[in-house]
């Protein structure tokens, strides 16, 4: 991956019957809606209309669902016009549990792209009638969900779309948006049935029950939510989410991007928006300086350490190899919500930033309804017991471990030893000599993708250590750090370290255009359709590589913020400092036959923003270390790396994935 400007990045059940089947359940679905009581006692549900076991099925009807927008009071004036805003819920949910006096759960997505950037694969935006009624909702979750008796709500975070307030990126607006929708569907807040008028709204028909789900920011506002605690939320799926702003856009105080949260506001606000939130975009500006500061502001975008107030369980999901929301911010909020008991599951898989939807389709949708009927529907099907982690090892093949990080998980000291030729040096179990140093010099031009294929030849712009080939495998599950002492030569300085798995393999390509899918020409069917709402999808395939190396977790660091203080400082030249760099979780299985490699750098092209100053830096490495989460500890690493000398083959250029630099986008 090379370039110049990093900035952050727009975006941001089964597979379908054959389609006579398709046809038959359409067919069978009408007849339902019309004898809904015996079609209900067949479907295996209770007379309440709650499944007894077995999953939801789809008795009721799509095209006759009541579809509805109602307006929520926040409670806030973001604006300062001295009105309070109201944010835009607009509500899908099957007509015949209301006639009959049930209530449904509701699975809720909250989002500022549903008229900016659209939702999904195929962007798909919010479309209205003459009249202002939502006819489109984005993704499947409608045409699936509401015929098995569920309400999908999807609202437009304050300042988007048809919402008022501004957009404060993570902040108090963004989640109160979202959790004044839930207040409302538990009877705590006030709605209306326009934006402007007086008529209240009550969602009498919600039994308050609620599932929040999204991709990228609206998985963050998931996220967010579930950090306050709020009752009703019975669950969260975060799909590449953020966990805290400051990490989206800094890594110990490097650089990121080259713009702010301002910059992302404005890509997503609305012309009122835009218009009348000035002062909101002069206070993101303000709390979000370039210098990688840990301001008041971005504590308060920081859902970490509220995981103690999570009372919802939260099913995970990331791409491994996403590198617009990194995958520290799904390692950090899973650690913190194991250290809090909260009730749990993940998937991890070879993509970027990609929704599970297009890379492993059928599985995804079965396993979200199961998780879904469990946590809103009360159904005993198990999902609560089964594996906690699936992880993709190969594209599409796929594992399960019951807990994660893998049983036998610890994090296991690994030291940096010189070679005989500086610049290699060797990666294993035995510390270095007192005394012993190696020494590059930024070059912003290099990125991890050149680092690791020229990892065995001597270059200025880096440091590399390897194992040699090795006897059995190596897994890493979780999060490691590296501990670098460091003598700057000018008074600022960047850090990265970067662990790549040397040998050849075929991943996903996830630094091609589609991150690692491939959208194809044909579509199949997630739940029912109407003229305005298809429930008909492009099918996607994975885009693959063949590679001789994979970078699989990254680390990037200012070291001017080794402290853990709040603020960074200039260096001294010629002065050692310590730094722990926050290795990016991940898990990966390095086989038998490959090497491990530990590259350290300066900065890490096109994934950090370079600093003003280009120095040489020397390492001591007596005085340096990497702890690694090694599945069986010490004693598999000593297994792995066996006895005898390491030694780098001859220097040759390696393939990998390699990418363009990547344009201006959204998380």
């Amino acid at each position: 991956m090379t370039g110049g400007t990093v900035r952050p990045v727009l975006s941001l059940a089964r597979r379908s019957r054959i389609q006579s089947i398709t046809v038959v359940a359409v067919i069978v679905t009408a007849l339902v809606a019309v004898f809904t009581a015996p079609a209900m006692a067949r479907g295996g549900h209770s007379p309440g209309g709650r499944p007894r076991s077995g999953p939801t099925q789809p008795v009721y009807s799509y095209a006759n669902a009541v579809r509805e927008s109602v307006w929520v009071d926040t409670g806030l004036d973001g604006e300062g016009n001295g009105k309070r805003d109201r944010v835009a819920a607009d509500i899908i949910r099957p007509r015949e549990p209301a006639t009959a006096g049930r209530k449904v759960p509701v699975i809720m997505d909250a989002s500022p792209y549903y008229s900016c950037c659209g939702r999904g694969n195929e962007s798909q935006v919010k479309t209205y009638d003459k009249n202002g009624k939502p006819v489109q909702f984005p993704l499947y979750y409608d045409n699936y969900f509401v015929p098995r008796g569920y309400a999908v709500v999807l609202v437009d975070l304050a300042g988007t779309n048809r919402s008022d307030g501004c957009v404060d990126v993570g902040g108090q607006s963004d989640v109160t948006s979202a959790k004044a929708v839930i207040d409302w569907l538990n009877g705590r807040a006030k709605g209306y049935s326009s934006r402007t008028g007086n008529q209240t709204v009550r969602a009498s028909w919600a039994d308050g029950s609620v599932g929040m789900i999204g991709k990228s920011w609206d998985g963050t506002i998931a996220n967010g939510v579930a950090a306050t605690g709020v009752d009703g939320l019975k669950t969260v799926v975060p799909i590449s989410a953020i966990s805290s702003w400051y990490d989206y856009y800094f890594a110990q105080g490097a650089a990121l991007y080259d713009g702010g949260p301002d910059v992302l506001a404005g890509d997503v606000e609305s012309s009122s928006a835009q218009a009348n939130c000035t002062a909101e975009q002069q206070r993101l500006r303000d709390g979000a300086p370039r210098d990688g500061d840990w301001t008041t502001a971005w504590q308060q975008r920081d859902y970490v350490p509220s995981a103690a107030k999570v009372k919802a369980s939260v099913f995970l999901v990331h791409g491994m190899e996403d590198l617009n929301v990194r995958t520290k911010h799904f390692g950090q909020w899973w650690d913190a919500l194991a250290a809090h008991g909260v009730q749990r599951k993940i998937w991890l898989s070879q993509t970027g930033h990609v929704d599970p939807f297009d890379y492993r389709r059928s599985a995804w949708v079965d396993t979200l309804h199961q998780w879904f009927d469990h946590y809103l529907m009360g159904v005993d099907n198990g999902i609560d017991r089964a594996p906690m982690a699936d992880i993709e090892r190969t594209p599409d093949h796929w594992t399960t471990d019951s807990v994660w990080p893998a049983p036998g998980t610890s994090a296991t000291r690994v030291q940096l030893d010189p070679g005989s030729t500086a610049g290699l040096g060797t990666l294993g179990p035995l510390p270095p000599a007192a005394g012993s140093t190696e020494t590059y010099t930024d070059d912003p031009s290099q990125s991890e993708t050149d680092w690791s294929a020229q990892v065995d030849q001597a270059t200025k712009d880096k440091v590399s250590f390897t194992t040699g080939a090795l006897k059995h495998d190596l897994r890493l599950s979780g999060s490691g750090t590296v501990t670098l002492t460091a003598t700057p030569s000018t008074s600022s300085a960047h850090l990265s370290a970067v662990l790549v798995d040397l040998g050849p393999a075929t991943i996903r390509n996830y630094n091609g255009s589609g991150e690692g899918i491939t959208t194809l020409q044909t579509k199949s069917c997630w739940g029912e359709s109407t003229s305005g709402d298809s429930a008909c999808f492009h099918d996607t395939a994975a885009d693959t590589g063949h590679v001789d190396y994979t970078v699989f977790s990254r680390g990037w660091a200012d070291l001017g913020h080794y402290s853990p203080s709040l603020h960074g400082v200039p260096l001294t030249p010629g002065k050692p400092y310590t730094i722990t760099l926050r290795l990016a979780a991940s898990d990966h299985v390095v086989p038998a036959g490959h090497r491990l490699a530990l590259i350290v750098a300066g900065t890490d092209n096109g994934l950090i923003v370079a600093p003003d100053t280009t120095p040489a830096i020397s390492v001591d490495l007596a005085h340096s270390r990497a702890d690694l989460p090694l599945v069986g500890g010490y004693p598999a690493l000593i297994r792995a790396v066996g006895p005898g000398a390491v030694t780098h083959p001859a220097g040759r250029t390696l393939s990998g994935v390699r990418g363009a630099p990547r344009a201006a986008r959204l998380p």
